[in-house]
C-alpha cells in the first residue's frame, strides 16, 4: 500500500501539479502578487509604527509620536497596502500579456488598471473612493486582470482591430491596437456595471465579494490551513515546488484577510480580537520553521550527528535555515522522494499549523497585521507580524520543539544507515 502511495505521488499527482503551476494564468496570478509584495511590505511597516503595541493607556515616546503624527505615518500605508488591488490588477495583465506574442503588456497592464478603476472606483464629486481599492477590490482585481489581455488576444487572433498602413511604426500602431479594447470597455463592460448598480444597489467589486464571502470565510479556517499545508507538502516531497503553486491559490484569500485585519486595527479593535487568523506570516514563520517541511530542528539534529554525511549537510544547511531557505537540507539529505522522510515532513508542519490556529483562537497573542518578508528569521517574523507580540516567540518555540520530536526517531533511523554504508566503505577503502 506504501510502495502504491509513493508511486501515484511520483508518477500522476506531480506531472498534475507541475503542469497546474506551469499554467499562464497560475503563473501571471502569482508573479502579480509577488510584485505587490513589496508595496504590501512598506504599508504594513508604516502601520506597525502608527499603532504601537501597547495599551491605550500607555504613555511613553512612540505613543506620543504616533497620536500627534498619525496621518503622516499612514500616508505609506494608505499609497500602498490600501490600494494594492491596483498593483495586483495591473501587474496581472502585465504578466499575463507576455504569454501571448502580439501582445504589448505594457498597454494590457494600464487598459487593466484603468477598466479596474472605472468600475470599482466610481467618481463622487471629483474625488476616487480608496475603499474597494484593497482588500476588498483583489478578486475583482484578478478578474479584469484576466479579462482584459484575454479579450485583447482575442480580437487580434480574429483580426479585429484598425488597418493601419505599413509604413505605420509599430509603437504607433500597438498604441492604435488598444482602441477597440478601450471602446469595448466603454461601450459594453462599463454600461453593464452601470446596470448592475442600478439592479442592485451595489457596485461589481461589492457584488463579487458578496459572491465570494463564504468561500473567503472557509479559507480563514483550521482546515485551510491544514489543507494547503498538506498540499504543499506533499508536492514538494514529490520533487514539485509545493510552496509557489500554494501561494498562488491562497495568495488572494490571504491578502483579502490581512487588509480585513488591518481595517480592524485601524478602526481601534484590539489586536486579539482582529477578525482574521490566517495570512501569509501564519505559514512563513509559524509553521515552515526553516523552510518548508518545518526543518530547522532536523537541521540543528544533523550537527549533531555521527553521520559525515548527515553533519555536512547540518553545516550547510544552517544559515540558510535561519533566513527560511532549506533547499540545502530538502535535496542534500536528500528528503524529496525518500519514502523515510515522508512522515516527518508532512506531519511536523501540521501540527504546527494546528497549535498555532488555537493559539490564535484562544486569543493568545495578537493576530496578524504585517508582511515581513519571508526570508526574516523566523522568530522576528513572528513577533513582527503580530505587532511585536512576545507570546509569537513562546508559539514558535513551541512549535519548533513540536518539528524537533517529530523528525528525531526517523533522523535516528536514517542516521543508523548511514553509519552502517559509511562504516561499509570505510572498510572497502582500507
Amino acid at each position: 500500500m506504501k510502495n502504491k502511495l509513493f508511486y501515484f505521488l511520483e508518477e500522476h499527482l506531480a506531472p498534475f501539479a507541475g503542469r497546474i503551476g506551469a499554467q499562464r494564468h497560475v503563473m501571471a496570478i502569482r508573479d502579480a502578487f509577488i510584485g505587490a509584495i513589496p508595496f504590501i511590505i512598506v504599508g504594513s511597516f508604516a502601520l506597525v509604527i502608527a499603532y504601537p503595541p501597547f495599551s491605550k493607556q500607555t504613555v511613553n515616546f512612540w505613543t506620543v509620536f504616533a497620536t500627534k503624527y498619525h496621518n503622516e505615518i499612514m500616508a505609506p500605508y494608505n499609497y500602498t497596502m490600501a490600494m494594492m488591488a491596483l498593483w495586483v490588477v495591473t501587474g496581472l495583465g502585465y504578466h499575463l500579456a507576455k504569454n501571448y506574442r502580439k501582445l504589448n503588456p505594457f498597454l494590457a497592464g494600464l487598459l487593466s488598471l484603468v477598466t479596474f478603476l472605472m468600475l470599482s472606483a466610481p467618481m463622487t464629486d471629483g474625488a476616487l473612493p480608496i475603499k474597494n481599492m484593497g482588500g476588498t477590490g483583489i478578486f475583482t482585481a484578478m478578474i479584469i486582470g484576466i479579462f482584459i489581455p484575454e479579450m485583447m488576444q482575442f480580437l487580434i487572433k480574429n483580426n479585429i482591430g484598425l488597418k493601419l498602413p505599413e509604413q505605420v511604426p509599430d509603437k504607433i500602431r500597438q498604441s492604435f491596437d488598444l482602441l477597440i479594447p478601450i471602446a469595448l470597455v466603454m461601450i459594453v463592460v462599463y454600461p453593464l456595471s452601470v446596470f448592475i448598480y442600478q439592479k442592485t444597489g451595489m457596485i461589481i467589486p461589492e457584488l463579487i465579494m458578496q459572491a465570494f464571502k463564504p468561500l473567503i470565510s472557509a479559507s480563514d479556517s483550521l482546515w485551510a490551513v491544514l489543507m494547503i499545508t498538506l498540499i504543499a507538502q506533499v508536492l514538494w516531497w514529490a520533487g514539485v515546488h509545493g510552496a509557489t503553486i500554494a501561494s498562488g491559490v491562497i495568495a488572494p484569500f490571504v491578502l483579502s484577510n490581512l487588509a480585513v485585519n488591518q481595517q480592524a486595527l485601524a478602526a481601534g479593535v484590539p489586536g486579539k480580537e482582529l477578525p482574521t487568523i490566517f495570512a501569509q506570516p501564519f505559514i512563513d514563520f509559524f509553521i515552515q520553521l526553516g523552510g518548508s517541511g518545518a526543518t530547522f530542528g532536523l537541521v540543528l539534529l544533523f550537527l549533531r550527528s555521527r553521520s559525515l554525511h548527515l553533519k555536512s549537510i547540518g553545516k550547510l544547511s544552517l544559515i540558510p535555515g535561519c533566513f527560511n531557505i532549506n533547499e540545502p537540507v530538502v535535496f542534500g539529505t536528500p528528503i524529496v522522494l525518500n519514502p523515510l522522510f515522508f512522515i516527518p515532513w508532512v506531519v511536523a508542519p501540521l501540527v504546527c499549523g494546528t497549535v498555532t490556529w488555537f493559539a490564535f483562537k484562544l486569543e493568545l497573542l495578537h493576530r496578524i497585521v504585517i508582511i515581513p518578508p519571508w526570508t526574516t528569521p523566523a522568530p522576528i517574523g513572528a513577533m513582527w507580524s503580530t505587532n511585536w507580540s512576545i507570546q509569537a516567540l513562546v508559539i514558535v518555540a513551541i512549535n519548533f520543539t513540536l518539528a524537533t520530536i517529530i523528525y528525531f526517531p526517523f533522523f535516528k533511523i536514517y542516521e543508523r544507515s548511514l553509519l552502517k554504508e559509511e562504516s561499509e566503505q570505510h572498510l572497502r577503502t582500507e
